[in-house]
């Protein structure tokens, strides 16, 4: 097992990780890291385990957010499958509208 030292809020952890994944886990760490600063900045010094609480509330919003962001895609291609098959009926019904007007000439 290797191991990846992350420091976050001024304060060194040794994780653990499978062998080849360090730069996956310090990324990671780095990224979290990151969060806790922010909201440090924001908050203030309010101890480890609430910045830390903070920011995995923060993460997970922004998972929750990116979640229901894929769902609007699909949202959007159902919409233009709808649309499109409007559209061709709405096309059908003026052919249909042509041939009537050109028979009662």
């Amino acid at each position: 097992m290797s191991k990846v030292s992350i420091k976050v809020n001024n304060r060194a952890f040794s994780i653990g990780c499978e062998p080849g994944q360090e730069a996956h886990v310090q990324a990671l760490g780095d990224s979290f890291a990151q969060k806790v600063d922010e909201l440090a900045d924001q908050v203030g010094q309010i101890g480890d385990l609430r910045l830390f609480l903070m920011a995995a509330l923060v993460i997970t919003d922004e998972l929750e957010a990116t979640k229901q962001g894929s769902t609007a895609d699909q949202d959007q291609d159902k919409i233009k499958k709808i649309e499109q098959t409007a559209s061709n009926a709405l096309n059908q019904a003026a052919i249909r509208i042509e041939k009537i007007s050109d028979s009662l000439k």
